[in-house]
C-alpha cells in the first residue's frame, strides 16, 4: 500500500493509547500538528532511543504547537511499560491488528538478519492543524528522529 500524498487529509483513525483510553486523530484538528510516528516494537533498541528522544523534546514541540503521538503494533499493556519505563510524555497508541498502519502505508516486508517478515515500517507523518499531510520522513535515524522533526516544525513555524 502506498503512503498518502502531501496535501491531503491524514486517514483518521482511533486506537487505544497505554492507558487504554481512546485517542481519535481528528481530535487535534484546529488545536494543534501532530507528529505520528510508526515505530516497530516497544522497548527494542531502536525503538527505545526513538522515544526516548521525543520524550526529550515534548517541550519543544509543544512550543511550536505539535503533539507527538507514537503508534506500534504492541498491545496497550506492554506500552504502558514502555511508557513506565522510560518515562515517556506522549501517548503511546496500539494498532495491534495493523489496520492503521495499513491505512498510511507503512505495513510491508521487511529484512532483518537474513529473514523476511511483514512489519511496521518505521516512518512519521507530519500532520498540520487542518488535518492535511504536509511532511513525510521515511529514512528515520532513531537517534536524530527528534532533530528532524524539530528543525522541519521550526522551519515551518518561520514561515508563518
Amino acid at each position: 500500500m502506498a503512503l498518502p500524498t502531501l496535501g491531503q487529509l491524514a486517514p483518521d483513525f482511533t486506537l487505544l493509547d497505554h492507558t487504554g483510553t481512546p485517542v481519535t486523530l481528528s481530535d487535534y484538528r484546529d488545536r494543534s500538528q501532530v507528529v505520528l510516528f510508526f515505530y516497530p516494537k516497544a522497548m527494542t533498541p531502536g525503538c527505545t532511543v526513538q522515544a526516548r528522544g521525543m520524550r526529550d523534546v515534548q517541550a519543544e514541540l509543544e512550543s511550536l504547537g505539535a503533539v507527538a503521538l507514537g503508534v506500534s503494533i504492541d498491545p496497550v499493556a506492554r506500552l504502558q511499560r514502555f511508557v513506565d519505563r522510560d518515562e515517556l510524555n506522549f501517548p503511546l497508541l496500539s494498532d495491534e491488528d495493523h489496520a492503521v498502519a495499513e491505512q498510511y502505508g507503512v505495513w510491508g516486508l521487511k529484512k532483518f538478519a537474513g529473514r523476511e517478515f511483514m512489519g511496521l515500517i518505521r516512518t512519521t507523518f507530519l500532520i498540520g492543524r487542518d488535518g492535511r499531510l504536509l511532511h513525510v520522513v521515511d529514512k528515520v535515524r532513531t537517534k536524530t528522529h527528534h532533530e528532524v522533526v524539530l528543525d522541519w516544525l521550526k522551519q515551518q513555524a518561520g514561515k508563518d
